[in-house]
């Protein structure tokens, strides 16, 4: 059910879907939650219905003839900006080039087909409140905007929001996304070692089927508390990276240093004995950690290198921390 306090009437929530089919559960599952519902069955009536601000967040279905989902959402936030509604893409796609792709396009979340209407639910309601909590914000910016001070807190507590993924509370993908980049132009011009660490759950899968999605939630919150906690420094980002994938960046670390903070990581979420009787590892929750450090001396050797080069590397590591078994870390160094 909606939550009380909130929305003073019921949120309008828009269904973008070729299939009548689908356009019918969706319609029925929100509203026995209390939601109002818009249909469309086509992206072109999609950006007709959010140009007169009638949607308050879009389902919008990944895969349509004419115009897909993913242009769709692209042109969307071409035309209204910040004003844009929630996106949650629907899709049969699970892979990374997919998953990459609605980010790009200004997706805000994305859940695959065949869809688990449990998790559907959950994160339909925390867009909605997020949605909420970020209207309240910019109509109190508003009504103060003649107090200076209190007009540039609001502006800070509101990028706050847009930066943070409201699961884990941690640094979400964009907010890693923007920091990668300046810390990869700040290590590139003084000359200065640059790491990150990308960390899976093992078997995060199992771990769902077993204990339900509410305990999956829960899981990757504890999880996510923990590589905080072994990220010490201020300079330091810990992102959820999608899914169960979190990355750390290490400005100024080499890959021994990486490498150490990652092993730590895998220790103390090993430690806290989080049971997961669905992995064929351990009986407990473990991570994988793929390590990739741009050293201070590969800066002279490859100048066209960019930010992604890293991350690719990370992953590669990471698949080859997963290849060998799972629940350990993997280096890689671009010398």
């Amino acid at each position: 059910m909606i939550k009380p306090g909130c929305w003073t009437v019921a949120p309008r929530i828009l269904i973008v879907d070729d299939e009548k089919t689908i356009r019918l559960i969706l319609r029925r599952i929100l509203h026995k939650d209390g939601y109002q519902v818009i249909e469309a069955n086509n992206g072109e009536q999609c950006l007709e219905i959010c140009q007169k601000q009638l949607a308050d967040m879009v389902l919008l279905d990944a895969m349509m003839p004419e115009m897909d989902g993913f242009t769709c959402c692209a042109k969307l936030h071409q035309l209204l900006g910040e004003n844009s509604p929630p996106v949650l893409m629907i899709t049969v796609l699970d892979d990374q080039a997919s998953v990459d792709l609605a980010f790009q396009v200004g997706a805000t979340d994305y859940i695959t087909k065949p869809i688990h209407w449990a998790v559907l639910r959950q994160r339909v309601r925390r867009l909605l409140q997020t949605q909420w909590a970020m209207r309240e914000l910019r109509r109190q910016i508003e009504k103060e905007r003649m107090l200076s001070e209190k007009l540039e807190k609001a502006n800070q507590e509101l990028e706050r929001l847009a930066s943070l993924d409201s699961l884990t509370m941690i640094a979400n993908r964009r907010n890693f996304e923007k920091f990668i980049e300046s810390e990869w132009k700040r290590s590139y011009k003084n000359g200065l070692p640059l790491s990150i660490i990308m960390c899976d759950v093992d078997f995060f899968k199992a771990y769902n089927d077993t204990y339900g999605h509410q305990a999956g939630d829960t899981c990757l919150k504890k999880i996510a508390d923990l590589i905080v906690q072994n990220v010490n420094r201020s300079p330091d980002l810990v992102a959820r990276y999608g899914g169960e994938e979190f990355v750390v960046v290490l400005p100024e670390t080499d890959l021994q240093g990486a490498v150490y903070v990652a092993e730590k990581i895998c220790k103390s979420i090993k430690d806290a004995a989080i049971v997961h009787q669905g992995s064929k590892i351990s009986n407990c929750v473990t991570v994988s950690c793929g390590v990739a450090t741009r050293t201070s001396l590969s800066w002279n050797t490859d100048s066209n290198s960019q930010p992604s080069d890293l991350i690719k590397e990370a992953d590669s590591a990471l698949y080859e921390a997963k290849s060998q078994g799972r629940n350990r870390v993997y280096s890689y160094s671009i010398n």
